[in-house]
């Protein structure tokens, strides 16, 4: 995919991680071109990017190889209509938004290779947990192809397009739940005497100790949990588990097909 053009509908985060990662890896195509009707959005892209090419329109990114659909899911539809004269059957075209189905990207678009992808934002630094759907019209050639590229960013594998929604929830919405939290602990430690260098290795150190006692010790949930007696925060804990059960379930709801 190295010769191939590609572009991105919408030129916020999603691309920027998309970018980035490739950038990493020296994967990004001769050819990018970027479409986002927020002027400041891609003046600060083609800042960070100066390889790609801000362009007037969706259409004209759509007239790349491979069009990523990086727009939020109430704009998916009205992106697709406003590219729909620009796909040919040749295009490949990838959604990037949770809740638009392929078979309403079908519905749409003149081209079968349609694929959907729920990419995590860890493809910034080329460790992503990304899962994605093919159509099943898609080329398996290109499939390959199109595979070989998006692993630059990371774990990319494929999963029923049913699963998506879920992938969006406990993955790629993941951090945001507990990455302000780091950075509390951090404050914490500052508060309690450790300097910014000690607070911050203390904290990144611990968590990845946790994460593999937790996963890997061949201990239950119940019983690594035993293994500190003290929980200073144990009382809220029902609190907090109310919360992610009521914001998530919640919101998995909306994004569901």
């Amino acid at each position: 995919m190295k010769s191939k053009s590609i572009g991105f509908v919408g030129g916020g985060r999603i691309t920027r991680i998309f970018l980035q990662g490739l950038t990493n890896k020296n994967a990004l195509p001769e050819t990018v071109k970027v479409f986002d009707p927020n002027a400041d959005t891609v003046k600060a892209l083609h800042a960070d990017f100066s390889e790609i090419t801000v362009v007037d329109s969706a259409a004209e990114v759509a007239t790349q190889n491979l069009v990523f659909i990086a727009v939020h899911p109430p704009v998916v539809m009205e992106t697709l209509q406003a590219i729909k004269e620009s796909v040919t059957t040749k295009t490949i075209v990838i959604s990037l938004a949770p809740k638009i189905t392929l078979e309403k990207m079908a519905a749409v678009l003149p081209t079968q290779k349609l694929a959907r992808m729920i990419p995590n934002a860890t493809s910034f630094i080329n460790k992503g947990y990304n899962p994605l759907t093919f159509s099943d019209a898609f080329d398996a050639k290109e499939k390959k192809q199109v595979l070989k590229l998006l692993k630059k960013l990371g774990k990319t594998f494929e999963t029923e397009e049913s699963k998506l929604e879920a992938y969006a929830i406990v993955s790629a919405m993941l951090p945001t739940y507990f990455w302000f939290q780091w950075q509390e602990m951090q404050h914490i430690a500052l508060e309690t005497g450790l300097s910014d260098q000690e607070a911050q290795k203390a904290v990144s150190s611990t968590l990845k100790k946790a994460w593999k006692l937790y996963y890997k010790s061949g201990l239950n949930p119940d019983e690594v949990m035993d293994l500190i007696p003290v929980k200073p925060i144990g009382e809220n804990e029902d609190e907090i588990k109310n919360i992610l059960n009521t914001k998530l379930l919640g919101l998995f709801g909306k994004i569901k097909p």
